[in-house]
């Protein structure tokens, strides 16, 4: 699990960060920006706090599928496009983080505000990086997807 870095010559971050984080050995796990699209396809809502939350699930989706989990991330960076959203942003985020790091270790979070992103309704972009840890040795072994081809 990475351990939470809280430099004394700095004050307390002004938010649900940590100004850093040490990483144990590992796989790194890079997650692509994901914004507040539900897996059909649709736009989770118009607003930044229902989009932040969609963003946050996806993010999980790709952690999960990667074979990390939330305590495994050691920074995020995300992307508003507007400054006017940040309210809503951190409304969102202070519902769903303490579920996500009860532990309340967050990662270092870089907040950049935008033009825009790809689509002009996304209000909201969220990447992610974790360390998956090697596997135990005598540890259970996941199943190797089958690969598809000639035979």
């Amino acid at each position: 699990m990475a351990r939470v870095i809280a430099p004394k010559a700095l004050g307390t971050p002004l938010g649900m960060y940590s100004h850093g984080m040490v990483a144990p050995g590992g796989e790194i796990v890079v997650v692509a920006g994901q914004v507040g699209m539900r897996p059909d396809g649709s736009l989770a809502g118009d607003d930044v706090g229902r989009q932040t939350k969609q963003a946050l699930e996806n993010v999980g989706a790709v952690l999960e599928a990667g074979g990390c989990r939330w305590r495994d991330v050691v920074r995020l960076q995300t992307f508003l496009t507007s400054a006017d959203d940040l309210p809503g942003f951190m409304k969102a985020r202070q519902e769903v983080f303490p579920g996500l790091f009860p532990d309340k270790a967050y990662p270092p979070n870089t907040l950049l505000v935008v033009s825009r992103l790809v689509r002009p309704e996304l209000r909201v972009e969220i990447e992610a990086m974790a360390v998956r840890r090697p596997r135990r040795p005598g540890a259970r072994k996941r199943p190797t997807p089958r690969k598809r081809g000639r035979r």
